[in-house]
């Protein structure tokens, strides 16, 4: 058969499938290069899309016959917007579906939901899993099961959550793989530290993709490594890359590459969710505070301000402290930085991270120069001097080596230019409308040459959720929801 017909003939099979939702050019282009592929790589870059994709290609699959079971893999913070967002905006009305979260505390109602996977043959079956639940025997075990009911498609998302080829998890999920008719890897950031990420990832596709081995084999193809003494015992570390085209030229043969700077038919502004859950320590202490709030609320005339003040103190105990009886701040191990971590590891380029508490910014600037180094970062917050703010606006714009900005909308919300930045995310939000849209305006702005993704991360279960969906609704909490109303968020 002639290419140009073979082409013509899978791309008349893609426009006869109902899209529930109107797909993009790049989106398109991704779903004619894999649907139909056993193996392949979503590496767009985060605000492109690649979510959808996936959903349509499983859709696609499944509308011929050939899969009728998807188990998808991603972070805590996002396994929870494909349950409640992402499967129900894009996955078409016409596919009858179960889908189940997995939950690690099995209750007699969330072993209901897991036996229903097994049960209604007509359906497709949908099991969505946390990363961290393939590296327990619960997990593992169960993820098992389904695949062997199953015609499957296995997705990664975030798929350099399994680069590590010495881990548990990544040693379970290729396992896993291997029973798996269909598997995709999804990333907006397929190399995190260096091009040896890629081995693990790719092997999970296809141990034969990059057409090597072993680890070591890829390691000695396209790495320099030297031998360092370290106390007296002698270790391999890299030295430098090389045929790195090479390596280039091999994985575009099973991947697609989009960047958001590519995509000129994407809208200007992107929003995206990511899920926390709180601590058990945490979560004590907001109940008990919870009990506390309406004990107080329920004692007297209920006023938006007063309101607005309990609903401070229990937001601050989803960002990890709260005010003691005698004043002082006291910490509470949390999930949020870790989450905030997770999120500017898969994220390229520059990034502008917004907190409401000035006890969020330090928190966050201590761990960012941790990892990243002093000069990866500038502040722009009450604390920051006057005469040094100019100057970390102009090392974010133009200092090649500060890729991150963070600051409170408070302060940095007005009046300054950072659309060297197409990624912000939202650590902690206030209730003031203005001061959100204002911030959110730093990047989307002229000048801005890339669409813009906003991140919002979510404790949930708790009043950050309802602050979050108001300002996205454009309400501004202090000034337009009443004292009684807002009662009814604690």
């Amino acid at each position: 058969m002639h290419v140009g017909l073979y082409v013509n003939l899978r791309k008349k099979k893609i426009m006869n499938y109902k899209f529930k939702t109107k797909p993009y050019a790049h989106q398109m282009t991704a779903l004619e290069k894999s649907w139909h592929k056993e193996n392949f790589a979503y590496f767009m870059e985060m605000g492109t899309g690649k979510t959808k994709v996936l959903i349509d290609n499983l859709a696609m699959l499944y509308d011929k016959g050939k899969v009728d079971g998807a188990l998808i893999i991603a972070p805590k913070g996002v396994v929870k917007t494909w349950y409640e967002q992402e499967l129900p905006t894009h996955l078409p009305d016409h596919i009858e579906n179960v889908t189940v979260l997995w939950q690690p505390n099995i209750t007699k109602g969330q072993e209901e939901k897991l036996n229903s996977l097994f049960e209604i043959e007509t359906a497709l079956h949908i099991l969505i899993m946390n990363v961290e639940a393939l590296s327990t025997d619960k997990g593992v075990k169960f993820a098992y099961k389904f695949l062997n009911s199953h015609k499957t498609l296995m997705a990664i998302d975030e798929s350099t959550t399994i680069k590590t080829p010495t881990a548990k998890r990544t040693k379970n999920i290729i396992d896993l793989g291997e029973k798996a008719k269909y598997r995709r890897i999804m990333t907006g950031s397929p190399i995190t530290k260096n091009p040896l990420d890629l081995y693990t990832q790719c092997y999970f596709l296809d141990p034969y993709l990059l057409d090597h081995a072993s680890y070591y084999s890829f390691r000695n193809r396209y790495a320099i490594m030297k031998t360092m003494h370290v106390r007296g015992r002698s270790i391999q570390v890299v030295s430098k890359f090389q045929n790195l085209s090479e390596l280039s030229d091999v994985v575009k043969t099973f991947s697609d590459r989009v960047l958001k700077e590519d995509c000129l038919d994407l809208p200007p502004k992107n929003f995206t969710k990511r899920h926390i859950v709180l601590t058990a320590d945490q979560r004590k202490i907001y109940e008990q505070m919870k009990k506390a709030a309406m004990a107080v609320l329920n004692g007297k005339v209920t006023t938006t301000m007063t309101v607005l003040t309990q609903l401070m103190r229990l937001h601050q105990i989803t960002c990890g402290h709260f005010t003691a009886d005698d004043g002082s701040t006291q910490l509470i191990p949390n999930n949020r930085i870790t989450e905030l971590m997770n999120i500017l590891e898969e994220t390229e380029g520059k990034v502008i991270i917004w907190a409401n508490y000035q006890r969020d910014v330090n928190q966050i600037i201590k761990n960012v120069t941790e990892k990243y180094g002093e000069n990866s970062i500038v502040d722009y917050y009450g604390l920051t001097p006057q005469e040094d703010r100019q100057d970390n606006i102009r090392k974010f714009q133009n200092g090649p080596e500060c890729r991150f900005l963070i600051g409170t909308p408070q302060t940095g919300g007005y009046g300054i230019t950072l659309t060297k930045a197409n990624t912000v995310v939202y650590y902690s939000n206030g209730y003031d409308l203005e001061k959100r849209l204002q911030s959110e305006d730093r990047a989307h702005r002229i000048g801005q040459k890339k669409n813009v993704t906003y991140i919002d991360l979510i404790a949930e279960d708790t009043v950050d959720e309802k602050i979050v969906e108001a300002l996205r609704k454009k309400i501004n909490i202090a000034s337009e929801v009443l004292g009684e109303e807002l009662k009814d968020w604690i």
